[in-house]
């Protein structure tokens, strides 16, 4: 029997608000921001909503909290769906908030009514003066005190904008000496003559986010408002709208955040990178976003298993990159495909092979899946393509594959002893001329010989060539964020190496975008969406090994 995994502690709260019959039906939600695209941080967020609706019942809705038109695309809206549609959830409404923004208006004109919200005139400086210190009160604004009549008036002319963007905010009333600076006197609502992606030029005010998202939270029913740690400071306030606007009492509850090693989590950074074309684009396959991930060869699976095996936790931690890739190493193991590609090629002439014949040959796709993997026909003829680093000259101690006098087994095919090789004028090794042991083909060895190297190789007369992309850490860093001066200093400038003429085996022509190849002792790889039917693009996803070395 398997070891049954102890709840996380958000799992307790579910658990005991659904058997205490404090509430009947389970309801989360997922709002990210349609600023960007989702990133790996997000995955963890996404699977811990809609996997407690999975596991409880209930629903998730996806909301877009669409409160700022100047940072906000439709592009975006569009990704973040497709997103999480890979991963594997479904959303029961698609909301945003700016459906409600006429309802949290009118939310707004209640605070004034109740004189618990102003409009005030100061500048972001008077604001800031008179915001206090964490260890000493704020002062109240000149404008705190308006009457209500005159605050519902200025706030009707801000909707109807007669004024400039700046020059008016809506404040709500709360304690400029509260210790938590979020309750003094937070901005509810700014002017921004901005076109929204959804209601055009309707409004030009619009609420912060803190005012938004409560709010909208409650006007849902969600249940269980999940948030990360950096909104603990925030849910005083959030309960503080909920109260005096006497409306459903959404709860928020927060979990640690997904910091993840050489690599930054910060959407504003990720922006940065994509404008100063540092990157591809927010699908780079360096990027550590979903669409990023995915492009590079990521499976659901595998994300969705390193969210389970990092958990849920209260406390902060970094967790190492190498153990997402351990996870798509799981997955590629059993699912992918084992081809031949040679990436360093050099030519190996089998001298008593019939030249122009061919004969085809059988290899095994998977010897891990669990149906087998089945068969596939790889063509042979008496020029080949291997490794370049499967020849030495002059062979180290336990050299198990070509060198002079030497055997070694081709996959799939024969046994070959090296019997000479060609230099160019450089003295560069430009040719391996081997002979064949005809009895040892593999599947029907008669030979007796035993050796103790096997190499990959590919047919010249039979191979197609494709550009290949090697991909490594996108930072030298393991925390760029931390280090001193800018997070960009730390790029690794080898994070990305084209091979442009590889040599592969003939059935990776017929490749396709959701398919996933191990290349014999080179790593996992995908087709990229740069191919064309005149040229293949392949991305390494992974290394066979965690080859990363830590830098001193």
């Amino acid at each position: 029997m398997s070891e049954e995994k102890s709840l996380n502690f958000i799992e307790e709260i579910v658990e005991n608000d659904l058997n205490s019959g404090k509430y009947e039906t389970l309801v989360t939600r997922f709002p990210p921001e349609p600023n960007g695209y989702l990133h790996i941080g997000h995955a963890k967020a996404i699977c811990l909503n809609f996997g407690l609706t999975q596991k409880y019942g209930g629903y998730t809705n996806l909301r877009f909290d669409d409160t700022n038109p100047v940072t906000e695309k439709t592009e975006y809206v569009n990704s973040q769906q497709e997103d999480i549609k890979w991963l594997g959830f479904n959303w029961k409404n698609e909301l945003y908030a700016s459906d409600y923004f006429d309802e949290l208006y009118g939310f707004a004109v209640k605070l004034i009514e109740k004189g618990l919200a102003y409009v005030d005139e100061s500048t972001a400086d008077e604001i800031a003066a008179l915001k206090g210190t964490p260890t000493e009160p704020g002062q109240d604004s000149p404008y705190r005190n308006r009457s209500v009549e005159e605050n519902l008036s200025v706030f009707t002319k801000m909707k109807d904008g007669e004024f400039a963007d700046g020059t008016y905010i809506l404040r709500a009333k709360i304690d400029m000496a509260s210790p938590n600076m979020l309750m003094r006197d937070p901005i509810i609502y700014r002017i921004k003559h901005a076109e929204h992606h959804r209601t055009g030029n309707k409004w030009c005010i619009y609420p912060m986010y803190d005012f938004a998202h409560g709010q909208s939270d409650s006007i849902e029913n969600i249940t269980h408002s999940i948030c990360t740690l950096e909104y603990v400071s925030h849910r005083e306030l959030y309960d503080w709208f909920i109260e005096k606007l006497e409306i459903f009492p959404s709860k928020q509850y927060e979990f640690a955040r997904l910091n993840l090693t050489s690599t930054v989590m910060s959407k504003r950074k990720l922006l940065q990178l994509v404008n100063e074309k540092l990157v591809s684009g927010w699908d780079d396959p360096r990027m550590p976003t979903i669409s990023g991930l995915r492009r590079r060869g990521f499976t659901p699976k595998s994300i969705r298993e390193f969210c389970e095996r990092i958990g849920i936790a209260k406390r902060e931690n970094l967790i190492e990159l190498s153990l997402l890739e351990f996870c798509i190493r799981e997955d590629l193991n059993k699912s992918a495909n084992r081809v031949m590609a040679v990436l360093d090629p050099i030519k190996l002439v089998i001298t008593n092979y019939p030249e122009g014949q061919s004969e085809d040959l059988i290899g095994e796709n998977n010897p891990e899946a669990e149906d087998g993997g089945g068969t596939r026909v790889i063509p042979f003829s008496n020029e080949l393509w291997i490794e370049r680093e499967d020849f030495m000259e002059v062979p180290a101690k336990k050299w198990f594959r070509l060198a002079p006098g030497a055997m070694v087994r081709l996959k799939f095919a024969y046994i070959v002893k090296c019997e000479d090789f060609v230099k160019d004028e450089n003295g560069n090794v430009t040719e391996i001329r081997c002979t064949y042991i005809p009895e040892s083909k593999s599947g029907n060895d008669t030979s007796g010989i035993n050796v103790k190297g096997t190499i990959h190789w590919v047919s010249a007369q039979h191979a197609k060539t494709a550009e290949i992309r090697l991909y490594e850490r996108l930072f030298t860093s393991e925390t760029p964020d931390a280090e001193e001066g800018d997070f960009k200093d730390y790029l690794n400038p080898e994070s990305l190496t084209v091979l442009p003429n590889v040599y592969i085996e003939p059935a990776l022509a017929d490749a396709d975008l959701e398919s996933r190849y191990q290349f014999i002792r080179k790593g996992y790889f995908c087709l990229d969406k740069d191919s064309t039917a005149d040229k293949l693009v392949f991305n390494r996803t992974v290394t066979l090994k965690d080859t990363f070395k830590k830098p001193n």
